[in-house]
């Protein structure tokens, strides 16, 4: 292995310089840049060198056809589930007895939730469309009134979901350190245990206090209808985690810093993926074979949350180090992990703890901010792992 590591160190010097890196506004070293996932522990940049926030170029053709697609799609299955509701919540119903759950229903609650989901995907979709059909899509009123009803529709959309999916799972939420998040600028690092993140950080931060939220997403979640249409219209960058362009990809994230103020944030999940216990060893070896033994060591620690992904992350940090970085952290959202944990009743009676902190520019590391991050993480795990026991 120690052979293997020299010949890609060697490598990385003939193709990217003496010091590993890649000359442009952000550079990622001293780890191969092919991927944009990579642990790479140094990045330079600056405020200025980020452009402004650009929206995904694809070609007309491909973003028609895939909303074609999706929405059709949508509208299926919505139609399925109204046709046949009767008979979808008799077998959910069934179900829940036979697996001796005729109290907690956690089938039947799921149905009632993807009935709620598709509801809301299918009001917001058209009330998009409609809204870019009338002002040609934001020609008409300006592109800040455009942005500002996008985002309105983007905070009624989040909340009509997550209101009615705690109600719908008879959930407890508790929330420390929420006045903390209430002003921009700032970095937003969430942890990611389901797609019911993307809620809970509207819910916690944007919605109460009309900030506009920046986010960095995987381009799969463009099949999604709503966040398609509106995701696109907003300052969003849907980034590509395979794509051979990663300084690409990180100047679409670094991208989101320019024009930051107090109504705004630029919110990434830096662990990249929802944790299982076999992604973490993954991960920690990965760590320990790219020669980053101090990050690996901190790493090995971890229980509960994955190491994060130091790309998107230290570029951010780095082309703003003049902002505030606020963490979302939370637990008991893993019952929506998988499908099956959801179906299964993971969500049902459980208690939704969140806290948020807020680190102050100045005290965010110029240098090694690699280990600091993995630091913090370390805390949070300490944190979930704290009320995973209770």
């Amino acid at each position: 292995m120690a052979r293997g590591a020299g010949a890609a160190n060697e490598a990385r010097t003939a193709k990217h310089g003496a010091d590993g890196c890649r000359d442009s506004g952000v550079r990622i070293c001293p780890l191969e840049i092919a991927k944009f996932d990579l642990y790479a522990p140094d990045v330079t940049a600056s405020a200025s060198d980020a452009p402004a926030p650009r929206s995904l170029n694809e070609p007309l053709f491909a973003v028609v056809g895939r909303r074609v697609v999706s929405i059709s799609l949508y509208m299926l299955l919505a139609t399925v589930y109204t046709a046949g509701a009767p008979l979808w919540w008799l077998l959910a119903g069934i179900s829940d007895m036979a697996a001796g759950h005729a109290r907690k229903r956690p089938r039947l609650r799921a149905l009632g939730f993807f009935g709620l989901y598709l509801g809301a995907e299918l009001v917001g979709v058209t009330l998009a469309l409609a809204k870019g059909l009338v002002t040609l899509d934001g020609r008409i009123g300006g592109a800040a009134r455009y942005v500002a009803w996008n985002a309105a529709l983007q905070r009624g959309w989040t909340q009509a979901i997550y209101r009615g999916a705690i109600w719908l799972f008879g959930m407890q939420v508790k929330v420390e350190g929420a006045e903390l998040a209430a002003r921009g600028p700032m970095l937003l690092f969430v942890r990611h245990t389901s797609s019911a993140d993307t809620l809970l950080s509207a819910v916690m931060v944007a919605n109460p206090h009309h900030l506009l939220l920046r986010y960095v997403l995987k381009r799969e979640l463009l099949w999604d209808p709503c966040l398609d249409v509106v995701g696109k219209r907003l300052p969003n960058a849907f980034v590509d985690r395979r794509s051979p362009r990663s300084q690409g990809e990180i100047d679409a994230v670094v991208s989101l810093t320019a024009g930051l103020d107090e109504q705004s944030a630029v919110l990434i999940y830096p662990e990249g993926t929802r944790f299982e216990p076999e992604k973490l060893v993954r991960s920690v070896e990965k760590l320990s074979e790219l020669g980053l033994p101090h990050l690996a060591a901190i790493a090995s620690r971890y229980e509960r949350v994955l190491p994060p992904r130091l790309g998107g992350p230290l570029a951010l940090l780095t082309a703003a180090p003049d902002v505030d970085v606020v963490f979302l952290e939370h637990t008991g959202f893993e019952g929506a992990a998988t499908f099956a944990d959801f179906w299964g009743g993971g969500l049902v009676g459980k208690t939704l703890h969140v806290r948020i902190r807020r680190f102050s520019a100045s005290s965010v590391p110029s240098e090694s901010r690699d280990t600091w991050l993995f630091e913090r993480w370390a805390e949070l795990d300490d944190w979930v792992c704290q009320h995973a026991q209770a």
